[in-house]
């Protein structure tokens, strides 16, 4: 016979079954979706209006002075020692519709129609004519000038196909791959992108430093955009040793743009800081932004330094040119080549190319 002590064991054990089984129907049930659910923007609305109405006016609550920050759009800075007390952020609703409205379809009709535009622009105008080489060439980057732009590029790829499977993998990818795959390439893409992140901002320092000096705009530099490069009238308009389409590219894209990325990179990379949800929000509209007019303006810094201008990619690979298509693409630099008053006396006619008068450039075609 089973004593009381066994009855009362046994009492327990299936109340205790009792109530995990309730918790655990209870937790599964919450995590199917609600389709009744309302959004937070009502319930946080309400709470406005009964703050609004309140007979005793109080500081308002993103308010510092008001001691409760768990309604806040704009969190900026820290009222206590963490922002753990924030129960509702306002502006987390209004930073999804934003991200995934207005600024996923402009970023990706940009980086859409750039290229098409790159496209058309080719078929109808064609890229830089071209002389007859010389034979003779001209040292025109160094090692360490090759290497800092290649690093920058290839990190910069990197970033930008990542960016895209981040931005748009959901839409573009995961309907034909599949739940399983596509979690694989979004990990992989987000960890790749978090970690060349710093390398790719250590680069852009790097190119920054090495190509400075070479970038300061001069008086040459407005009969260039004058003549808009010489791109659709195919002339070879002189210029030092770069042109003011290089230096354009140099200041707005890999300056500016690089320190807007650079920046919110950052802010969005580590986030341990004491970065709050407003800042990090701020942070991603300006990221996404500043990736689609950076990768844009990659697009055509690509097109002109290989179909646009043949003859360009061979000098950031190989690091020399032909004597004719420097006298042709940058002709005040290759005089100060030639007569040495060049700022680099690394830049010099190659020791083992033959010697003699270098053609002159032919007629425009």
């Amino acid at each position: 016979m089973p004593t009381s002590s066994s009855r009362s064991l046994r009492l327990l054990l299936a109340l205790a079954f009792a109530l995990l089984s309730t918790f655990l129907l209870a937790s599964a049930q919450a995590g199917v979706p609600n389709k009744e659910a309302k959004p937070a923007y009502a319930e946080e609305q309400t709470m406005l209006q009964i703050e609004g109405d309140s007979v005793v006016p109080e500081p308002g609550m993103a308010n510092a002075a008001s001691g409760r920050v768990h309604m806040d759009r704009h969190y900026l800075g820290q009222y206590g020692a963490t922002e753990a007390n924030v129960i509702v952020q306002r502006g987390g609703n209004t930073w999804r519709h934003l991200r995934n409205g207005p600024f996923a379809t402009v970023s990706g009709i940009i980086l859409l129609a750039v290229p098409l535009l790159i496209f058309v622009f080719y078929k109808a105008v064609g890229g830089a004519q071209e002389v007859p080489p010389s034979g003779r060439r001209i040292k025109r980057f160094t090692a360490w000038e090759r290497h800092v732009h290649w690093a920058t590029a290839y990190s910069f790829i990197a970033l930008a196909i990542t960016g895209i499977i981040i931005m748009y993998g959901k839409k573009i990818m995961l309907p034909w791959m599949g739940h399983e795959l596509f979690s694989w390439f979004a990990i992989i893409s987000k960890y790749l992108h978090n970690f060349v992140g710093p390398v790719f901002i250590v680069c852009s320092v790097l190119m920054f430093i090495t190509y400075l000096r070479r970038n300061f705009f001069n008086r040459n530099d407005w009969q260039w955009v004058k003549q808009g490069g010489g791109l659709v009238s195919h002339k070879h308009v002189p210029a030092g040793f770069f042109n003011a389409g290089e230096k354009a590219w140099f200041w707005l894209g890999v300056t500016l743009l690089g320190i807007v990325m650079s920046v919110t990179g950052l802010v969005l990379d580590f986030v341990t800081f004491g970065q709050t949800r407003y800042v990090l929000q701020l942070a991603n509209y300006l990221h996404v932004a500043g990736a689609a007019c950076y990768i844009a303006a990659a697009m055509g810094h690509i097109y002109i330094g290989t179909w646009g201008t043949p003859g360009a990619y061979q000098a950031m690979r190989e690091g020399t040119v032909d004597e004719a298509w420097a006298q042709a693409h940058h002709a005040i630099w290759y005089e100060q080549v030639k007569n040495g008053t060049a700022t680099d006396p690394a830049h010099r006619p190659h020791p083992d190319a033959p010697r003699g008068p270098a053609p002159r450039p032919g007629p425009a075609h």
